[in-house]
């Protein structure tokens, strides 16, 4: 019975996710004005797309460090071992912000410079920014699936029978076995990239300078929340307090800060709730 629910349960957050974000657009299509909607709607769909390339670079970088690992263990060389434990301990004990921040500056360095003028070269390049600060967390996953099979004879019997271990590593036990654990984990992923590119983008946002702001950054969710108009409409809230018939209003006359606020917390709360009930649904 426990299963039958939270299979209900991940699954109604995913369309619960997908109709919040529908009945937001139809109702800022009828009260919103045409330019903010069209920058909610560009930012939005800029947020996703990072948050998704950060996926698929970050299980690629996780990927590419299992096979490394498997070809150091073959040949035996330990210099290539320590150098990477080096650059991946060195890549964890920078705080992600920190890190995201810094990458930033390199990217605005790449389009001061022209270097960088392509507006999907830009969205690719914070993609990586942020996976390279994340996608550890898949590493570590990968290595405690292999390691657990690899205490098992599992992996001995396997090897017996004349089965590389590059096959074993990566057919039988990371698609075969553990398709399910990473797929939460890249859920999980999607969220934590959402938080970080938008905490990092309003960051950026309010504290540019009036040279650097003509960078042409892509507009993202973070970006359009530091703005003064949605500041101001978030701020409106409080007048809720003084005057509750004024909630009428925060709805209407107040759209853009409130929608935009609604998106970031509503994708993060869905996330959460997903990744949450896919984990109860297959017991991870």
């Amino acid at each position: 019975m426990k299963i039958k629910i939270s299979e209900k349960k991940d699954k109604l957050w995913l369309f619960t996710w997908i109709g919040g974000i529908l009945l937001i657009w139809i109702w800022d299509m009828v009260f919103l004005n045409n330019p903010a909607l069209r920058q909610i709607e560009e930012g939005f769909i800029n947020t996703f797309i990072i948050s998704f390339m950060v996926i698929i670079f970050s299980l690629f970088f996780a990927w590419m460090i299992i096979i490394i690992d498997t070809t150091v263990n073959n040949i035996r060389f330990k210099g290539i071992k320590l150098l990477l434990t080096f650059i991946l301990n060195l890549l964890r004990s920078v705080p992600q912000i920190i890190g995201i921040l810094a990458g930033y500056i390199l990217l605005t360095y790449f389009i001061t410079g022209n270097v960088i003028n392509n507006h999907l070269l830009i969205i690719l390049f914070i993609a990586l920014i942020i996976s390279l600060f994340v996608f550890q967390e898949i590493v570590d996953l990968m290595r405690e699936r292999i390691d657990y099979f690899k205490k098992s004879d599992f992996f001995n019997a396997m090897s017996v029978c004349g089965i590389s271990e590059f096959r074993i590593i990566n057919y039988d036990i990371l698609w075969k076995n553990s398709r399910i654990h990473l797929l939460n984990k890249l859920i999980s992923i999607f969220g934590i990239a959402v938080f970080l590119q938008c905490s990092v983008d309003f960051i950026i946002s309010v504290g540019l300078s009036t040279e650097i702001s003509r960078v042409n950054l892509p507009v993202t969710l973070g970006g359009l929340l530091a703005k003064i108009d949605s500041k101001q409409d978030i701020l409106a809230i409080g007048q809720i307090f003084g005057n509750p018939l004024y909630i009428i209003n925060i709805f209407v006359e107040h759209l853009q800060g409130i929608t935009i606020a609604f998106l970031i917390v509503f994708t993060l709360l869905s996330s959460y709730k997903i990744s949450n009930g896919y984990s109860e649904r297959y017991r991870l």
